[in-house]
């Protein structure tokens, strides 16, 4: 891989990992069109997977900070709270990662999979976005409100948005974050919790890789590995503060106008594709007879 393909991937996963736009989905287009394939690099997913993590904490490093004191104090605390529905949030994607794994990675492939999957989170981020939502309810009738602003149930439902999130197209942050406001969640609550639930699953998939992957050997560069990490950290960086922002203002609806185009283009893509497919394999058999 040459080490502006790296930068490129790099900027491409890990910028549109936080924005509501499918990081997976982009992945594959990109890697369709650069004509690459680092499905199978461990060490190129595990680098742009540690920028991601770092990339998080660096900005909630004081929400984090201050989960870790109160967990550690040993009662029942809103730090506690908040942790449990944490670990609540990841039961849906700890079931797909232990038994759908394999028939999730076969979908990664087909770019008209990729485009369904774009016209489905443009769906989400606009119904969840309309301007109707952004309305508080008037403090007298306002129901009260669960803890820490978010319910176990409502922890559970955003998690199962998580776990149906690993569809390449369907965008992680847009999908939960979508769940969530469809579900009552308050929209700063949500888009924290979001970017907070999503830590221990991609720490534990780095771990897997590099406990059950061989790491020793790479087609990937050590100047393209470094790049690669740069860019993908400080376009996270970038990618998460505004993904924040823009949530807490209802601008979700423009990023649903762009995963409808994103994903309208990958379905005449894989169409194609897949006619011409069709049409060699047919002029084969015909050559062969």
């Amino acid at each position: 891989m040459e080490w502006f393909t790296a930068v490129i991937l790099g900027l491409l996963q890990r910028r549109t990992e936080f924005l509501p736009v499918s990081s997976s989905g982009h992945l594959a287009i990109g890697q369709a069109l650069l004509g690459v394939d680092v499905g199978e690099d461990l060490v190129f997913d595990v680098v742009v997977h540690a920028a991601t993590v770092l990339a998080t904490i660096v900005v909630f490093f004081k929400p984090i900070l201050s989960l870790f004191r109160g967990l550690f104090r040993f009662r029942y605390n809103d730090e506690t709270d908040y942790v449990l529905k944490i670990c609540v949030s990841m039961i849906p994607v700890l079931f797909v990662g232990l038994f759908l794994k394999d028939a999730v990675s076969s979908l990664f492939g087909s770019l008209i999979v990729v485009g369904c999957a774009l016209v489905v989170t443009a769906a989400l981020l606009y119904f969840s976005d309309r301007p109707g939502r952004a309305k508080q309810v008037p403090a007298p009738e306002a129901p009260a409100e669960a803890r820490n602003g978010i319910s176990y149930l409502q922890a559970f439902l955003v998690g199962l948005g998580q776990a149906v999130a690993v569809i390449p197209g369907l965008s992680r942050s847009g999908t939960t974050i979508s769940t969530g406001l469809l579900c009552g969640v308050r929209r700063e609550v949500v888009a924290q919790f979001s970017f907070l639930m999503v830590l221990v699953p991609i720490l534990g998939e780095t771990f897997l890789n590099v406990v059950g992957g061989d790491l020793s050997s790479s087609s990937v560069g050590m100047l393209p590995l470094a790049l690669g990490f740069v860019s993908a950290f400080l376009s996270g960086l970038l990618a998460c503060r505004l993904m924040i922002a823009l949530v807490k203002k209802a601008k979700l609806k423009w990023f649903a106008l762009y995963c409808l185009l994103a994903g309208s283009c990958a379905l005449v893509c894989g169409v194609l594709e897949s006619l011409w497919i069709i049409r060699l394999l047919s002029t084969s058999d015909a050559a062969d007879e």
